[in-house]
């Protein structure tokens, strides 16, 4: 059982589960492949329970966006040996955030005074709501109801465990980088959601706008081990001034090293993610009846983020260096 501890702390007993195997918002598709934007995103709950002994099971591949977080006080690879001692121990708080049932099964056996998050319905064979949590599960579920929800992720995070999101962020505890580009490139898409990737000659001529108009521009797949190693991946983006980026864990890291930041949302919902007013959420123009569709192949035969020229990206990035000059 690999883990990282840091003590001591005083407070309640809290455990947090949440591996990445499913996405917060997203429906459970038993992939059990690992979310690194959905772990790091979840950390924003750490601001509730800064006071207390706080113990996080992830998975390993998740590490480096946990370690030496100063408020997790024990952090623990998800493996059966792991679970078999956690069945042993009491907590005041447990919270699980994975939909995975047989987590969620595992979740329901270990011992707390209060559960928030996702349970096992042993009936249904699948994964329900603890109290707090229906509204997460239904629009994580339902594709009407995400299309029609109005609030961001963290706002549901928080409500989940009754409290309210008064605009915290992301924790990423890491040595600051020294910005040597103004601008970075997160050009790349993974495999599950190929229709969030804007098309490659899109970042070719944005690319050639910006340097001929004297940006130091970084691309991500041309910097070499940054799309191998989730490390040198961090030190990318936290090297760079401002990144441009689909909906990937770029953004992500983005947010948590507080970068200025321009997102380009087509087929999932923009709502969901806060920038925390450093940058600007671009839009395909105009805007599809069906977007966003959380669909990854797309039926009406022209992906929305080809409606995103690369003039319109420049324009916003050039507006925001024009006012950090002002």
């Amino acid at each position: 059982m690999k883990l990282c501890l840091n003590y001591p702390k005083m407070g309640e007993n809290i455990l947090i589960i949440k591996a990445g195997y499913s996405e917060f918002l997203e429906e459970e598709n038993d992939s059990r492949k690992v979310s690194f934007g959905d772990v790091l995103r979840t950390t924003t709950l750490l601001h509730l329970y800064k006071k207390d002994f706080v113990t996080w099971v992830t998975d390993e591949q998740a590490f480096p966006l946990l370690k030496g977080n100063p408020y997790i006080s024990r952090l623990l690879r998800f493996d059966w040996i792991t679970l078999e001692q956690l069945k042993k121990e009491r907590f005041d708080v447990l919270i699980n955030l994975e939909k995975v049932p047989g987590i969620c099964a595992i979740a329901d056996s270990i011992s707390a005074w209060k559960k928030y998050g996702f349970r096992f319905d042993s009936e249904k064979r699948k994964a329900e709501a603890y109290d707090k949590a229906f509204e997460v599960l239904a629009v994580s579920s339902d594709p009407k109801m995400k299309q029609l929800n109005k609030k961001s992720d963290q706002e549901l995070l928080f409500e989940m465990v009754g409290a309210k999101w008064n605009g915290e962020e992301y924790i990423l505890n890491k040595p600051k980088m020294q910005e040597i580009y103004d601008i970075g490139l997160n050009t790349q898409i993974g495999t599950k959601w190929p229709t969030k990737k804007w098309p490659s000659p899109y970042w070719d001529i944005l690319e050639e706008m910006l340097i001929k108009n004297g940006f130091n521009v970084s691309r991500q797949e041309k910097q070499e081990g940054v799309l191998e190693d989730i490390n040198k991946y961090m030190n990318w983006v936290d090297s760079c001034k401002m990144i441009v980026t689909g909906d990937t864990l770029g953004l992500h890291l983005a947010i948590a090293f507080k970068k200025k930041i321009i997102p380009l949302f087509g087929p999932t919902p923009y709502i969901e993610i806060p920038i925390y007013g450093r940058g600007k959420v671009i839009l395909p123009e105009p805007i599809p009846e069906c977007m966003p569709c959380f669909s990854s192949f797309c039926k009406r035969g022209k992906n929305c983020m080809q409606e995103i020229s690369p003039e319109m990206v420049y324009s916003e990035i050039n507006k925001i260096f024009q006012q950090d000059k002002a």
